[in-house]
């Protein structure tokens, strides 16, 4: 129990954080097979050639859409009674390697916000003008630890301890055309990225070190966590859309090619919250002090200042563990640094916006249902993206004009996967929609999270045709 512990001190005891970055209802109802099929201002973030496209919408206004998701990829209701009281050296460990497989990667927790701001989203014809507040957490605990905890560490062989964690919150504003041409349109997005706040390891400034000898072990991890409070930077999306021929579509779509936001930059947002040299958004474990004449305030870190963590421990033997408390064999030490320039000015940095590549096809079978699936991949593994390759198909069933359902499959490999449910309420202007997917599982007790999601947009009175767009 005491290894188990320790397991899981690294992750919990950080400070805690408020997929795709940006999801709406029909998104998360379609299990993400969305490239050919999103338009107004849905199709921001997505693919923005498909705004050639919204001929049966002369407007789309966007009230409000929220989308919140949660995840990690090992604990469910599942794993919790098939693990629960076994004997994971039975079968030839079998229990263990089942571990294992899943949180080969490290065990990783995510957590992501979508808010566009109330009616500052707008399309019409082939441009739209979106406004987005984005927040995504990623924490990913090392797999190195786990195995350490089951099954021990050989002699004189290093355990591999890395710790990641960021949390970013920012505002998106976006600016987006479309150019169609005879047989395809083309977009783009053009995006100035307003950042509020950052919080990210540092790997550069951090280390682990855990290693054992023929009777105890020793261990010396230092954590370094800097700190961006404000910020500006720029993204692109890019986008390529077909006309419907035959019912078929394809598109394909670059979502932030080109991004990167520069943090610790004098910004009117840290003046609307009082951020200043002395003052900061997160705390961390110290008392007051005095610093070159200036009181700092109980547990805030100031801006400028990046946070530390060390945990240290010297000849720990099984029977230390088994009798001794925590606090008696860990040492711990939480305190924060100046990290300036020499002229006492701010540190900035810069963080790569993540982005990704998607490829879609749809069919529209009849009046009545759509096809559509989706492949798509990060170019990093961090913020909630993936660069693992993932499949979606979805289905949109249409008998109903004013109630429009959605059925959605993503799978990304055994331990990646999606189920997603939506609907919708269409009647004259008003467009609700809504849906809720399980993350990582396919009912309630395999789940390893979930994502909701619910949107309003207002559009014109005839904004619904009732025949299908005739094909090409």
């Amino acid at each position: 129990m005491r290894l188990l512990r320790l397991t899981f001190f690294i992750f919990m005891i950080q400070t805690f954080g408020s997929s795709q970055i940006k999801r709406d209802p029909v998104m998360v109802g379609l299990g993400g097979a969305y490239t050919t099929l999103a338009d107004g201002v849905y199709a921001v973030g997505v693919n923005p050639a498909n705004l050639a496209y919204q001929h049966d919408k002369p407007f789309m206004w966007q009230m409000a859409t929220l989308n919140f998701g949660l995840g990690n990829n090992f604990f469910s209701l599942e794993n919790y009674a098939d693990l629960i009281g076994k004997n994971l050296e039975a079968e030839s460990q079998k229990g263990k390697y089942e571990i294992y497989d899943q949180i080969r990667d490290g065990l990783r927790f995510s957590q992501d916000m979508h808010l566009a701001l109330p009616a500052l989203n707008y399309a019409s014809g082939n441009m739209a003008i979106t406004n987005d507040l984005v927040e995504i957490f990623d924490v990913v605990a090392p797999f190195g630890l786990f195995k350490f905890a089951l099954e021990g560490n050989p002699i004189s062989e290093s355990v591999d301890l890395e710790y990641s964690q960021e949390t970013m919150v920012l505002l998106e504003h976006a600016f987006s055309f479309a150019v169609p041409t005879d047989k395809f349109s083309w977009g783009v997005s053009l995006k100035f990225l307003q950042g509020i706040v950052y919080m990210g390891t540092d790997p550069d400034s951090s280390y682990t070190f855990l290693q054992t000898d023929t009777t105890a072990f020793n261990l010396k991890a230092r954590y370094f966590m800097r700190q961006g409070v404000g910020g500006y930077g720029t993204a692109v999306d890019l986008g390529i859309s077909s006309k419907e021929i035959n019912g078929w579509r394809v598109g394909a779509s670059l979502i932030n090619a080109v991004g990167s936001i520069e943090w610790n930059q004098p910004s009117l947002l840290t003046d609307i919250f009082g951020i200043s040299e002395t003052t900061g958004i997160f705390k961390w474990g110290r008392k007051d002090f005095t610093y070159e004449g200036v009181d700092f305030e109980e547990n805030q870190v100031p801006r400028g200042w990046s946070m530390v963590h060390e945990i240290t421990a010297d000849s720990v033997t099984l029977n230390k563990l088994s009798n001794s408390q925590w606090d008696e064999l860990f040492q711990e030490r939480k305190y924060i640094v100046k990290d300036t320039l020499e002229n006492g000015s701010t540190r900035k940095f810069k963080i790569r916006y993540p982005g990704f590549f998607r490829f879609g096809v749809s069919k529209r079978l009849d009046q009545d249902l759509i096809i559509a699936s989706d492949l798509v991949a990060g170019f990093t593994d961090r913020l909630g993206v993936h660069q693992k390759w993932k499949l979606s198909t979805g289905l949109q069933f249409n008998r109903f004009k004013a109630f429009p359902l959605r059925l959605g499959y993503m799978y990304g490999g055994k331990y990646l996967k999606e189920l997603g449910f939506g609907a919708g309420f269409h009647v004259g202007p008003i467009m609700y929609d809504f849906a809720f997917s399980f993350r990582n599982g396919t009912w309630i007790h395999s789940m390893k999270g979930f994502s909701f999601s619910f949107g309003m947009a207002l559009t014109s009175f005839k904004s619904r045709k009732d025949k299908a767009p005739p094909s090409q």
